[in-house]
């Protein structure tokens, strides 16, 4: 049986990161950081001193050994207060500690999941490509053999972090001739190695988490640079999505419900021929609507956290849970944008900076067209 009642740590938990984040990013340090586009990188190890980045990890590792529900949990409430803290943490946590727990060596895990519990390392994951963006399987990236290890040339886009992280998660094709998801290898790939060229990429939001064109110029790295199996690199890149859309719907839930508050506040202080937004019928089911959305989508994010906690087959529910948790922030962006009017419009709203950062979701880590086909199939 579900049962969705918050345990007195968990509580405790969100207690904690409501105090954190109250301190450390009010609103006017979230609008000051979004204008000056100053990622969140400072706060990592702060991060890692409260637990938050151990939170599903042995505590062999540093981990807080808690269940996926607690970091859903977290992740959401962080979100209420500035959703590029909930993603960078889903971030470390995906791209780099579920890669590591899922298909990386002991030696791997002993060596690196420490380092990012602690907040001390950050891993990007170094995926699309100008020609394989939603088609993974299109992959020109190649990894010749030589002594000792590999050599990798080719291109990559749109990489969040990759000038800050300490290792690029970076697939490649390690099989001549091979296509599709045939012949892909995983490699963990040091930011300084030589070879590597990076451009920064001008973006429309999301100023918090920069993006990068990595180019890579016969990048050598050693045999053990190898993540998991060799040609098997494919199937390891979806478990990591898997994870981090997870992840991802939780933030999109929690960062939906500050918008609704943020929406009914408005309506209900704003004073239109003589009476409050919020006294027509019209606003008060817009309201409604979004609230009845967030809702849903906070019920598919627990719905899938239950099931990752039980270690159940959830392919087809995180699929869902992307799906509509990011369109639900779309959604109740638009409408919050609509009910603030100039007032959202203005750059001194955080209205205005969601409604821009939200329309990245729906398409990226997967874009929603190719989640809607995962269900499908799954069905």
């Amino acid at each position: 049986m579900i049962d969705f009642s918050l345990t007195d740590d968990q509580l405790q938990m969100m207690e904690a990161v409501d105090r954190y984040l109250s301190h450390r990013l009010p609103p006017s340090e979230v609008l000051r950081r979004d204008a000056t586009h100053t990622p969140p990188y400072d706060l990592l190890p702060e991060l890692g001193d409260l637990g938050i980045l151990g939170i599903p990890f042995n505590p062999e590792y540093g981990g807080l050994g808690e269940n996926w529900m607690t970091l859903a949990l977290v992740q959401e409430r962080m979100a209420r207060h500035a959703y590029f803290a909930a993603s960078i943490v889903s971030r470390v946590v995906a791209f780099g500690g579920m890669s590591l727990m899922t298909y990386g060596s002991e030696e791997q895990r002993a060596k690196y999941l420490p380092e990012l519990i602690g907040g001390r390392a950050l891993f990007a994951l170094a995926l699309s490509e100008p020609q394989a963006g939603s088609d993974a399987t299109g992959i020109t990236t190649r990894a010749e053999r030589v002594d000792g290890g590999w050599h990798i040339i080719g291109r990559k886009t749109w990489i969040s972090d990759a000038d800050r992280a300490t290792h690029l998660v970076l697939p490649a094709r390690t099989e001549k001739g091979a296509a599709g998801s045939r012949g892909v290898s995983v490699f963990l790939v040091p930011r300084h190695s030589a070879g590597i060229n990076m451009t920064a990429l001008d973006k429309v939001g999301n100023h918090c988490m920069p993006s990068y064109d990595v180019g890579l110029d016969d990048v050598f790295v050693s045999d053990d640079a190898i993540l998991g199996t060799e040609g098997d690199g494919f199937k390891h890149i979806l478990s990591t999505l898997h994870f981090s859309r997870s992840s991802m719907a939780a933030a999109a839930t929690g960062c939906a419900q500050s918008v609704v508050e943020m929406a009914l506040a408005h309506a209900k202080e704003r004073i239109q021929f003589g009476k409050p937004l919020f006294a027509n019928q019209v606003i008060r089911h817009r309201l409604a609507d979004m609230q009845m959305r967030v809702d849903q989508s906070r019920l598919s994010v627990y719905h899938l956290a239950w099931m990752l906690s039980e270690g159940m087959d959830c392919k087809r529910q995180a699929a869902q849970a992307k799906i509509i948790a990011t369109e639900t922030l779309q959604f109740v962006t638009d409408h919050g944008m609509q009910i603030l009017a100039s007032a959202g419009y203005s750059m001194d709203s955080p209205m205005q900076r969601i409604w821009r950062d939200a329309r990245l979701y729906s398409y990226g880590e997967g874009s929603n067209e190719i989640q809607r086909e995962l269900v499908s199939r799954e069905l």
